[in-house]
């Protein structure tokens, strides 16, 4: 296969565009509003690692403004959206609800994370497996 060689990308229906686009604004405004106000007036005795899980949703928040304008181009945003929740779903709270450990902290998670499963209905996966799984790698060094 040439390299140089662009394959098609499918089209993205316009629904599945601006359904992402409400995805990243519910992004930014509903956990952008919680986790900006939880840095601003109530981080001062955090442990260092809560202050780093709320400073990374924070930023999550700030560029998901970036995918209500731009909903294609940040869709690895969203990917790594669906990536991390999904992780947590089945890995810790499926574990602890299996195992008879759950907590009601766990559960406060769970209920800001399951809201995920829509995602799963919106995001294009064709074009995510053209854009980023078919189409050939980008060269590690320049030839010529």
């Amino acid at each position: 296969m040439n390299p140089d060689r662009e394959i098609a990308l499918p089209p993205v229906a316009l629904w599945r565009i601006n359904a992402m686009r409400f995805l990243f604004l519910l992004m930014a405004l509903v956990m952008g509003s919680v986790v900006w106000t939880q840095l601003l007036f109530e981080s001062t005795d955090w442990p260092v690692m809560r202050g780093l899980a709320k400073s990374m949703l924070a930023a999550l928040a700030l560029l998901s403004l970036l995918g209500v304008r731009y909903p294609m181009q940040m869709l690895p945003l969203m990917l790594y959206e669906i990536a991390w929740k999904t992780v947590w779903l089945t890995l810790i709270a499926l574990r602890a609800w299996l195992t008879g450990h759950w907590t009601a902290d766990i559960e406060s998670l769970f209920v800001d994370c399951i809201g995920i499963v829509i995602a799963f209905f919106i995001v294009p996966w064709r074009y995510v497996w053209a854009c980023y799984f078919a189409r050939p790698m980008e060269p590690l060094r320049r030839v010529g």
